[in-house]
């Protein structure tokens, strides 16, 4: 014979059983990702530069306000993203020749070494302190100011593989039909939306879900 307390027990936990498979659909579609409105496809797929791992690549400018915050979150988030990703950023141009200039000094620190250590600085000059960093000469200033060899940032910025990667930056930008930055994408497949979220950490957050995505999607492939 069972027992009242034991009756109770069960009839309980068949209570809860049939709530989570009444509402597990409901949840599903809470954390459905929604094409439109989460993220873009892009067709054709972006190649990307190591098809070995997931490819996350940010666009955006030292221009960018945006940017500027989204970048002060991204040393926290790269930390703890997986082995299987590769993050990379790519400044963007959109044919402004301001965005063009912002464009080659990012190269230009990158080459020589810089990017790293100056990065978040460049930020801070142009929206926090309002420096006028608008022509070689104010940007060569700067770096200077900052430690860096002056003629070593002159060769680099005036370098052909500079010049090459930004063009570079632009196609790729004209592959994604990008409208405005920060944006990121993921895999060269999927343009990250992210019309519901409020911050920038949302956004990351999102990222994640679509990197899930696309990691689900190459495993299917392989089988």
């Amino acid at each position: 014979m069972i027992k009242d307390g034991t009756m109770k027990r069960i009839f309980c936990g068949w209570l809860a059983a049939l709530a989570l498979l009444l509402f597990s659909p409901f949840l599903a579609a809470q954390t459905a990702l929604v094409v439109g409105q989460d993220y873009s496809v892009i067709s054709p797929p972006m190649d990307t530069d190591n098809p070995a791992k997931i490819e996350v690549t940010m666009f955006f400018s030292f221009a960018c306000g945006h940017c500027k915050e989204l970048d002060r979150q991204l040393p926290a988030w790269l930390k703890k993203l997986p082995a299987d990703i590769e993050f990379k950023r790519v400044p963007v141009g959109f044919g402004n020749p301001f965005y063009q200039l912002m464009a080659r000094f990012y190269y230009a620190l990158e080459a020589i070494g810089e990017i790293q250590r100056l990065d978040h600085a460049v930020f801070e000059a142009l929206h926090d302190k309002g420096l006028r960093l608008i022509d070689e000469k104010s940007i060569k200033e700067w770096v200077a100011a900052q430690g860096v060899d002056e003629k070593k940032f002159h060769d680099a910025f005036n370098a052909f593989s500079v010049a090459s990667k930004a063009k570079r930056g632009d196609q790729l930008v004209q592959a994604a039909k990008l409208s405005g930055v920060p944006t990121l994408v993921v895999d060269g497949h999927y343009l990250v939306l992210g019309k519901n979220a409020k911050t920038h950490a949302e956004m990351l957050v999102l990222t994640e879900k679509i990197i899930e995505k696309r990691r689900a999607e190459r495993k299917t492939a392989k089988k």
